[in-house]
């Protein structure tokens, strides 16, 4: 004998309603999945962090590297007479710009570099990098593109929102440069008095909220099996005494 009409809406009840608990046990599958990669990449980065400045990357190699932003560089080069690009900025010391100027190394590769933060009142003092060969050390940061959001870069009005190395050597009409820069200096480095611009102003933190975002799935799951149950559970109010 087929199911009435009311059977055959509780068979598919269920069925939607098991389609929804898979969909969030895989969620919360998937939030552990973004811990173990989170959690990796902390460790990379606080093991770069830790490490020595090394060379460098060619093109190629950067080509190859996985998740290379942070890594620790040594160059030896000199700075390119041209233009500072003032990028803006905001910093533990308040509202300003990142200070962009050309720098070549001595294995031929032109890289932008990040020389510092100036804040708002000194946008018009800022000293030009110094002159002859420089041995500089800071983290290798990835190109930012386009701009901030809702604000994008003007290169023919100088206003910059994002350090798009592309877009600010386009500017200058540099030579194809290095697709990433280098934020000179190392993380909470102390400056010198009136030192401008002031290095080691780079903030590496990552958010990691995963294991939150998790938990919360996985007990929206079992939540939703509990009401499975009851859904599922023989209606005992029609039982025959």
């Amino acid at each position: 004998m087929s199911p009435g009409r009311g059977g055959v809406g509780r068979i598919i009840a269920l069925l939607l309603a098991a389609l929804v608990f898979l969909g969030l046990v895989g969620l919360g599958l998937w939030q552990m999945q973004r811990l173990a990669w989170k959690t990796d990449l902390i460790a990379r980065t606080e093991a770069r962090l830790a490490a020595a400045p090394v060379a460098p990357p060619t093109e190629a190699e950067f080509a190859e590297m996985e998740a290379p932003e942070y890594l620790r560089l040594a160059l030896t080069g000199q700075y390119l007479e041209a233009p500072l690009t003032l990028v803006q900025a905001l910093t533990v010391q308040g509202r300003g710009y990142w200070v962009m100027s050309p720098f070549i190394s001595y294995d031929g590769q032109f890289i932008l570099i990040n020389r510092g933060f100036v804040p708002d009142a000194a946008r018009d003092n800022v000293p030009p990098p110094p002159a002859g060969e420089q041995q500089l050390t800071g983290l290798l940061r990835l190109t930012q593109p386009d701009g901030a959001f809702l604000r994008s870069n003007d290169p023919g009005a100088g206003r910059w929102f994002s350090r798009d190395v592309a877009a600010i050597a386009g500017s200058l009409d540099l030579p194809p440069v290095a697709p990433w820069f280098l934020d000179l200096g190392a993380p909470g480095m102390a400056a010198e008095p009136g030192q401008l611009p002031v290095p080691g102003l780079t903030v590496v933190q990552f958010r990691n909220s995963h294991l939150g975002y998790a938990a919360i799935w996985f007990t929206l799951a079992a939540l939703w099996a509990f009401g499975i149950f009851m859904l599922a559970r023989p209606d005992r109010s029609r039982a025959v005494l």
